[in-house]
Parts: C-alpha cells; sequence; structure tokens
C-alpha cells in the first residue's frame, strides 16, 4: 500500500479468531507503511449497546475517532487511527466517519478501517472513491496447515506428520495461536513428537460449525464428535441445534428440489456458491425417511436441552451426533 490517507482490510462476516488476529495484522502492517508513526486502536461496539442515542449521534466509544483524525502526531509525522470492527457503525457514526476521512488527504491523520463484512453505505462510498482496500480470505484449515509447514521450517522445529495432526486438532485454522505454539516448541531439542504437543498445550479450537456438519455429512463419526467437543468447549448447546436444524432444512430443499438452480433459488443464493454445490452433491446421500428421522431426533433433542439437567447436554448431543452421522453419511440408506 502506498502513503494514502484511507485504508481498509476487510474480510467475511465469519472471521473465526484467526482470520481476526491476521485482519489485524495487516491493518497495523498497513498503517505502518503509509507512515504512520503512531497508532491508536478504535473499537466500535456491536449495534444495540448502551448509548445510541449520544450527542452529535456517535456513542461514547466512537467519539474519540474525532479527535485522532483531526490532529497529526505529536511528533512532527503522521498519526494512524486502527478503526476495529468498522461493519458495527450506526448510520450517524458511519457519516461522520465519511466527512472525516474525505478531508484526510494531504494531512497529518491515516485511518485505516477493519471490517468483517461489508461497511455501512455511507462510509463505504467514501472508502471506494479514497481509498486503497486488502482483501483478507477465510483462512480454511488446509491454508493453515501449509502455513504451518512454513512457519515450522523458519523457527526451525521439526514436525512429524503426527505432530502436525496433533496441533491442527489442538489450534484449528487459528494461525496466531499456532504461531504461538511454535515459539514455545522452538526451545525444545529435536523433534517434536504429538505427545510432547498433546502434554502442552490443552487448547480446543474456536472453529466455525460447518466443520463440524462437514463430519456428519461424510458420516465420520470420531471427527463429528471431536468437533463437537471443540464446539462445546466455547459455544452454547443450543446454537448447535438451531445450526443443524438449518443444515436439515437445506438437506430436505436439496432432495425435494428437481434441479440444482431451483434448489439455489430456494435456498436464496447462487448455484454457483460452493456451500449451494455442496448440499446439491451430497443430496443422494440419504433419503426422505431417514430426514424425517433425523428432524424427530432434532426435535427430541431439543426438547431435552431444553428439559434437563445441563450435566446430560453433551450425552444428548453426542447421541445425536452419532446417528445424524448413521444418517447423513449414507450408511443409514441401507437400513429397513
Amino acid at each position: 500500500m502506498s502513503h494514502t490517507a484511507v485504508l481498509l482490510v476487510s474480510g467475511p462476516g465469519d472471521v473465526g479468531p484467526g482470520d481476526r488476529d491476521e485482519m489485524l495484522r495487516r491493518g497495523y502492517a498497513a498503517l505502518e507503511e503509509a507512515g504512520a508513526d503512531e497508532v491508536d486502536r478504535l473499537d466500535v461496539p456491536p449495534k444495540g449497546t448502551a448509548g445510541e442515542d449520544a450527542e452529535g449521534g456517535l456513542r461514547a466509544d466512537v467519539q474519540g475517532m474525532v479527535p485522532a483524525l483531526q490532529s497529526g502526531s505529536l511528533f512532527g509525522g503522521r498519526r494512524g487511527l486502527l478503526v476495529v470492527d468498522a461493519q458495527n457503525f450506526l448510520k450517524a457514526e458511519a457519516e461522520a466517519a465519511a466527512d472525516l476521512v474525505a478531508g484526510l488527504e494531504g494531512g497529518g491523520a491515516v485511518v485505516c478501517f477493519v471490517s468483517a463484512g461489508p461497511l455501512p453505505a455511507p462510509l463505504a462510498k467514501v472508502v471506494d472513491r479514497l481509498g486503497e482496500k486488502l482483501t483478507v480470505r477465510k483462512i480454511r484449515e488446509r491454508d493453515a496447515l501449509e502455513w504451518l509447514a512454513g512457519a515450522a521450517r523458519a523457527r526451525k522445529v521439526s514436525l512429524g506428520a503426527e505432530a502436525v495432526a496433533a496441533l491442527m486438532q489442538r489450534f484449528g485454522s487459528d494461525i496466531a495461536s499456532l504461531g504461538q505454539a511454535l515459539d514455545q516448541l522452538a526451545l525444545v531439542e529435536g523433534p517434536i513428537t504429538a505427545a510432547e504437543v498433546a502434554a502442552r498445550f490443552r487448547n480446543r479450537p474456536d472453529e466455525p460449525m460447518w466443520h463440524y456438519a462437514d463430519a456428519v455429512g461424510e458420516g465420520d463419526t470420531a471427527t463429528a464428535l471431536r468437533r463437537l467437543a471443540d464446539f462445546l468447549t466455547h459455544g452454547h448447546p443450543l446454537q448447535l441445534l438451531a445450526f443443524l436444524e438449518g443444515d436439515l432444512r437445506r438437506r430436505a430443499l436439496a432432495l425435494a428440489a428437481p434441479d440444482l438452480d431451483t434448489f439455489a433459488g430456494w435456498v436464496g443464493s447462487s448455484a454457483s456458491q460452493f456451500p449451494v454445490q455442496k448440499a446439491w452433491k451430497a443430496r443422494g446421500r440419504t433419503t426422505p425417511e431417514l430426514l424425517h428421522r433425523a428432524l424427530d431426533a432434532l426435535s427430541r433433542a431439543d426438547l431435552q436441552l431444553k428439559s434437563m439437567p445441563e450435566a446430560t447436554h453433551r450425552l444428548t448431543l453426542e447421541r445425536l451426533t452419532v446417528a445424524l452421522c448413521l444418517w447423513y453419511g449414507g450408511r443409514g440408506t441401507r437400513r429397513r
């Protein structure tokens, strides 16, 4: 990036911890490259938080943006402002930000917006016109695996296949945490074993639920149960149940649709989208009878989660997971 005054680091709306860390890293790097000799950080709170009726339409957490962009560096250089979660700006805040950045060219300040999802329209128009943009794509496990190989070589850490698998199981696609783990392992002499990884790290990755759904769809019970345990470390059982209900709906629509375009229209997406094509290709693995059984099991699990003690929730979801692996993975189609 050049010495522009307006920067944008954008990523998908469903970013995970590793993606977010990478976006922040890119944001700080972009400000440094743009010549900022000091950087302030401002985190925009989620919509619906207190203070939406603040004076001037700016919530208290956002008001610091005004003096930061109206004054230069105390050291005579450029002052940088990193605005994190810019997708959360309210309409009045986005309009104020647009007015501020429109007058930055040639001034003593530079701003970088970090946005998980699209910017609000008033600000997006100005950034499109004046800014330089960098898109951070969502980090998948295969991306993290490639990154891990290079990072281990750079640190001269010897990792066998089992140790790599253990690290991926512990950290998933969170490359920031993987990097910290490698920094620790670099102090260990000799090749790193899976046992060494298991002994040092107790993490469970905070991964999106589609990893779990993929394992269930493949009928891979062992991986699905591991993914379930990972999710329950960070998430709530009812979140997973709501996700499974949406997943079942897509499977039912794919099975009922006469063609791919019709299915895409029913789910409100494009036929070229990977999730749509993936659901369409998997439709032959199950039957209407098995989907009815899955729906009944989801309903019973929902009742169980809402009426029984919390100590029973994990067992309920484990039993549901095993059943869905059977019904979605193709093995249940042989049952009569």
